[in-house]
């Protein structure tokens, strides 16, 4: 099976930020009046954007000013200048699709700014270069307007394209897209993938096998 082009969602997937940027809101929103814990930042709002999750901390009692999402921005961006991990094997599989010959993209849901932070290291920043898709330009997954805005521009069907993602929220966008989707849960298994149409992998060498690169 060669596919016709392959999303990639950054966090989680192509790099390891979700960790350091749950601490960080987590502090952030304790200072605000709601104490929470970095795994009830994982478990409430992965996979969503940072305004959505300025809200639903409101909604939950967080005192937030006004300037409360730029100031927030500032504090994850400082920490992932710290430097963050490229997830395991994914290297591998880039290299290998590029060799293919396969066309690849990213649609994420972060700020095109916190993706040039967290991939530039890694020089995956340059090698997506001009197809880095953000939910701040389009709709925010699970709206398929991503995806079907990198595949317009791939020129490649739906019948052909996959997404690599960790979240529902990428899973349900690709189910809407009409596009295949591997499930990317190491972190759970494959139950946390049950009830979706997509393909659960634990390993990135699962992606290389199926996509025999």
């Amino acid at each position: 099976m060669t596919p016709g082009l392959v999303i990639f969602d950054c966090d989680g997937v192509l790099v390891d930020t979700e960790p350091t940027t749950d601490r960080v809101i987590a502090e952030n929103l304790t200072r605000h009046g709601l104490t929470i814990a970095p795994h009830e930042i994982h478990t409430l709002f992965a996979g969503g954007t940072l305004k959505a999750v300025g809200e639903g901390a409101a909604a939950r009692g967080a005192r937030l000013p006004p300037d409360w999402l730029e100031n927030a921005y500032a504090e994850v961006y400082a920490a992932l200048r710290a430097g963050v991990n490229v997830m395991p094997g994914v290297l591998d599989l880039i290299d290998a699709l590029e060799d293919a010959g396969v066309p690849m993209a990213i649609a994420s849901n972060g700020p095109l700014q916190k993706m040039e932070i967290s991939l530039a290291a890694s020089g995956l920043w340059n090698r997506f270069a001009g197809r880095i898709y953000s939910a701040y330009d389009h709709a925010p997954k699970p709206d398929p307007a991503m995806l079907r805005h990198a595949m317009q521009v791939a020129g490649a069907g739906p019948d052909t394209t996959w997404m690599i993602d960790d979240m529902p929220a990428g899973w349900h966008a690709a189910a809407a897209a009409g596009c295949n989707c591997f499930a990317y849960v190491a972190e759970g298994g494959p139950a946390r993938a049950a009830g979706f149409a997509a393909t659960p992998v634990t390993a990135m060498s699962q992606i290389a096998a199926a996509f025999r690169v």
